[in-house]
């Protein structure tokens, strides 16, 4: 976790596929663009409502996975095309929401800036899950900006 000029170097943004997903990938790039920083892009695909089915179709995690990805192609390009954005990743991953982004991407890559949304979650679901950028807040070593 390395800051670049008193600011970021690596930023991470969660992207939930919500529709506020548009907005919270503009306000990373532009975090991104100002502090000439190396962009990843990364969404989880939730597994764990698959994991109490009892059957589900072999493909469909890959499916939902290409759908995401399909999703942002245009924005991807655009970035990449970016000057002040020296590099874009995309990782997108099936798995437990909480468990994937913080061991399977956090932990490895260890970002110096982690930009979610605010999910509008039901009360119960909150109750149940919890809130992901509250977790991400309290659990992860580096600075966290929800984006409402």
């Amino acid at each position: 976790m390395t800051e670049h000029a008193g600011g970021y170097s690596s930023i991470f943004v969660a992207l939930d596929g919500s529709e506020n997903q548009d907005y919270v990938l503009e306000r990373a790039a532009n975090v991104a663009r100002t502090y000439h920083a190396k962009l990843t892009i990364a969404h989880v695909v939730d597994s764990s409502t698959l994991e109490t089915a009892s059957t589900y179709p072999a493909n469909l995690l890959t499916s939902l996975q290409e759908s995401f990805l399909t999703s942002i192609e245009h924005d991807v390009e655009a970035l990449r095309a970016d000057p002040d954005i020296p590099s874009v990743d995309v990782l997108v991953k099936a798995g437990r929401i909480r468990e994937t982004l913080k061991e399977d991407m956090l932990d490895v890559l260890k970002p110096d800036l982690i930009i979610c949304g605010a999910r509008g979650l039901s009360t119960i679901k909150y109750a149940l899950l919890g809130s992901i950028s509250t977790f991400l807040a309290r659990y992860t070593q580096c600075d966290t900006l929800v984006v409402k």
